[in-house]
């Protein structure tokens, strides 16, 4: 049964400054995050574009996860939209489908800062599968975070 999962977070850096930060996360949240990513390096594609399959090793500090292959389905910089899906890693055994979707909007006129709607649409494989409730939080964190890394860098 599907299953969808919304997360919203306000943000104080601009809109386009936390885009162009979570476009080039390859190499920018490994350096950053050094507690969840122990490496992110892409295996196909351009690391950027739709068709793009990134492999991510997280630390031992990540709960349920030791890697994540996310293959990028949807990839619009203008409309500052990315979505991908994960193909492989243990998501894969507890999801059939596992899709998380990102857009980065402007709060307001005055560029004073960003609206993040982080949406995460799942099957479980069982009824025994707890609720993602983790991956939501984490990202919660991940994306205050790169707020507050952007605001000092």
């Amino acid at each position: 049964m599907a299953s969808k999962v919304e997360l919203v977070v306000e943000v104080k850096s601009p809109a386009e400054k936390l885009w162009t930060a979570m476009r080039e996360s390859t190499e920018l949240f490994p350096k950053i995050f050094p507690e969840q990513y122990k490496s992110i390096e892409t295996v196909e594609g351009d690391g950027k574009s739709a068709g793009t399959v990134r492999l991510i090793k997280y630390t031992e500090g990540v709960p349920m996860v030791t890697f994540a292959k996310e293959k990028v389905e949807v990839a619009d910089d203008e409309k500052k939209v990315v979505s991908y899906s994960v193909v492989d890693g243990e998501l894969v055994s507890f999801y059939k489908n596992f899709r998380v979707t990102v857009q980065v909007t402007d709060k307001g006129a005055d560029g004073g800062g960003a609206v993040v709607n982080w949406t995460m649409d799942f099957d479980k494989a069982s009824d025994e599968v707890p609720e993602p409730d983790v991956i939501k939080e984490t990202a919660a964190k991940t994306l205050h975070d790169l707020d507050d890394y952007l605001l000092k860098n």
